[in-house]
């Protein structure tokens, strides 16, 4: 799976992974990780999410990677702002108040980067990559967050064999060992979500769970 994959889905509007609303389990579960206003936040693959949105209302500096610049200027029309653009090794950067956009590749931030964040949000990119990509992905970007970060992770859990993602399937023991190295991972919500997700069903999964994962550097 290659960038241009994702770009083609941007570009025919085939976006189902898009919610217009912000998270409830964002809005739930972020407030445990006491994370203090004005903290760097990392979205990565962060498309044009609402949950973005809600992260700056909280007094955190939000630092979003997104491979489309279809997908970072909806995000910016659609919700009236106005960036300042400018480029730099890792893309085209757009800028509004607290919240930056680069438009790039997620592997093509540097450790510089990373570590003015101290928190993460990571809805939409593990459950992105196919297996091959996760370890590439979770060492490149958790492997040099700062030392003091904490994260808030949502993953599905469903039978990978019923659906050819994405959205990929990613089992809670894949989620420990991924992350088990560098970071202390806790299970802090699993929900049953298909009744809800009828579309899902409708590709031939039989259950799907969303599950919430709380991340903290492992010292």
């Amino acid at each position: 799976m290659d960038a241009d994959f994702w770009l083609e889905r941007w570009r025919d509007g085939r976006t189902f992974f898009h919610q217009n609303r912000v998270t409830p389990l964002l809005q739930k579960y972020w407030p445990s990780l006491s994370l203090p206003s004005g903290s760097g936040v990392l979205v990565p693959l962060c498309g044009k999410s609402l949950d973005m949105v809600w992260l700056a209302e909280q007094g955190h500096y939000v630092l979003g990677v997104e491979l489309s610049q279809l997908a970072v200027d909806q995000f910016f029309t659609e919700n009236n702002l106005q960036p300042q653009v400018h480029e730099s090794p890792l893309g085209r950067h757009h800028v509004a108040g607290n919240i930056e956009l680069i438009c790039g590749d997620i592997f093509a931030l540097d450790a510089a980067t990373l570590a003015k964040c101290t928190g993460v949000y990571d809805r939409a990119a593990l459950v992105a990559l196919p297996p091959e990509m996760r370890e590439r992905y979770v060492q490149h970007v958790y492997g040099q967050m700062p030392n003091d970060y904490r994260g808030l992770l949502l993953t599905l859990d469903y039978i990978q064999e019923q659906m050819e993602g994405p959205p990929f399937s990613v089992h809670e023991a894949e989620v420990l060992s991924l992350y088990g190295d560098h970071t202390l991972v806790e299970v802090i919500d699993r929900r049953d979500i298909l009744a809800k997700e009828p579309k899902f069903a409708e590709r031939g999964l039989t259950q799907l769970d969303t599950v919430v994962y709380g991340l903290r550097r492992r010292i």
